[in-house]
Formats: structure tokens, sequence, C-alpha cells
């Protein structure tokens, strides 16, 4: 398999770990999403548009605390009401078989019966997809303070209409992710590149094609991950068929321009 193939796979947009990058702007978040989880509040909302790196913070908030703290992650919305509050009595009374005849009501009466003697956080990852009733029990649930929720959602205006209607009240902390600057745009091509020992082609990246690259995403992680791996695809294509075109010590503003054409950014 080609290198440029192997590159591909570094930029491929997963939900995962492995793809947190330890930029200024990734740190702070993190940072402060950890302050605001280690405070006695409701509930606290992390939003931003698509892109921007919720779920991946989110997972790496989990991983990092899920051994030593009472933190737990709900990636997929459960849309069933009954499985849902299954879910969340399994963290909250771990070890122990789920009632059979566990309701809504009953587990309120369970988180009151219970706000003095244990507390958990839960992650409650694309938020937005959970029906306005669903919405409404989690709030009442918060306001039980045996549950913490930190609820991720996508910043549309949609999602900012539900956020108001439903948590106003109980958000105690709010947390907005946002696209990149040029900068992190730039450390976040080279860290991908770097933790895979790409460190050759990490420096054939020259602030000219981070710049390009910036202007075209907007500093949108996805959309880096979209344009970073159709480049790398158009290498490969140069690579088996003309290589001579890509020869040389940094990345050829024409092949980012192909990309960007490719994905629709520009127009011919």
């Amino acid at each position: 398999m080609s290198k440029y193939r192997e590159l591909q796979k570094i930029f491929i947009d997963r939900i995962e770990v492995s793809q947190y990058i330890g930029l200024d702007t990734s740190i702070l978040f993190y940072n402060k999403l950890q302050e605001s989880i280690a405070k006695p509040l409701k509930m606290i909302l992390l939003y931003g548009k698509p892109g921007t790196g919720k779920s991946v913070l989110i997972n790496k908030i989990y991983h990092d605390a899920k051994s030593d703290q009472n933190v737990h992650l709900i990636a997929t919305p459960i849309q069933n009401e009954d499985e849902f509050i299954r879910t969340l009595y399994s963290f909250l009374v771990p070890n122990q078989t789920v009632p059979e005849n566990l309701t809504y009501n009953r587990f309120i009466d369970i988180c009151n019966a219970m706000r003095d003697q244990r507390h958990i956080t839960v992650l409650l990852d694309e938020a937005q997809l959970y029906s306005p009733s669903m919405l409404e029990k989690i709030r009442l649930i918060s306001d039980t303070r045996t549950i913490k929720f930190v609820v991720s959602l996508h910043k549309t205006e949609k999602e900012d209409l539900i956020a108001k209607e439903h948590f106003q009240s109980r958000i105690w902390e709010t947390i907005e992710l946002k696209n990149g600057t040029i900068h992190d745009t730039g450390m976040y091509i080279q860290k991908k590149l770097v933790q895979q020992n790409y460190f050759e082609i990490a420096n054939m990246f020259n602030k000219s094609n981070v710049k390009l690259i910036h202007r075209f995403t907007g500093g949108n992680y996805r959309e880096i991950n979209k344009l970073m791996f159709t480049l790398f695809e158009i290498y490969d294509y140069y690579e088996s068929n003309k290589p001579s075109k890509i020869s040389g010590r940094h990345i050829k503003k024409k092949f980012i321009e192909m990309g960007a054409l490719k994905l629709g950014y520009i127009h011919a």
C-alpha cells in the first residue's frame, strides 16, 4: 500500500480518544469542562457547530475520568424512555439488578432518596436527537442533584431554542466549542502526522499551505480531515500515474485547490 493511502487513514473522521489532539484551544476546553464537572452544578451545556470536536472531547473526558470518578457516557441517544431510565439506574446503582417495575417516577424517588449519598455525572452526546419529552425528563432528573448531566448539542438555531426551552434555568455553565484558528489548523495537521511518525510529510506543509487549507475549511476539524484525506488521495493518484508531478519540498498549492474543487469548496 502506498504511503499516501496510509496518510489518508490518518484523516478519516472518527470519534475516538486517539483523535483528540492537544491544541491550545482543545486543552483549554478540556480543562474548562473538567473544572465544570468538579463544581456542584446540575447541568453543563457543551455546544458548537458539527466538526468542532464535541464528541472527541466528551470521549476524552470519559476515558480519563472513568477509572477514578463517577463519570458515565451515553454516546448514542437512547430514544426509548424505559431503556434510558434503566441505563441511568445501572450507572447510579452499579452491581445491582435493575428492578423489573422501574418507572420514571420510581427512578425520581430513588434519585431523591440518594441525594446525600451518591452523585454521578452522565455525558450525553448528540443530545439534539432526544425528543422534547425526553429532554424534559432529563431536566427533571437533574433537579434531584443526584445526577449531573453534560449535554452536548450542535449549535444551530433549533438547538439553541431547545437549550433555552428545556435547560436555561438549570444550566450553570455553558461551554461553546468553535472552529480553530489558522494556528490551530496548522498544529492539528502537524500533530496528526507526527503522531504517526510522518515527520517528513508534516514538514512539507508551509504557512501558505496552512492558510489555504484554513480558508477552504474555516478551521473546522471535520472539514480539515475531509480536505486532507482528499489531498492525499490526489497524491496517491499522481504517485501511481505521474510521480514527477508531486516532487518537491512542499505540498503544492494546486493539489490543495484540486481537493477543494472536488469537495465543492470552490467551483471551476
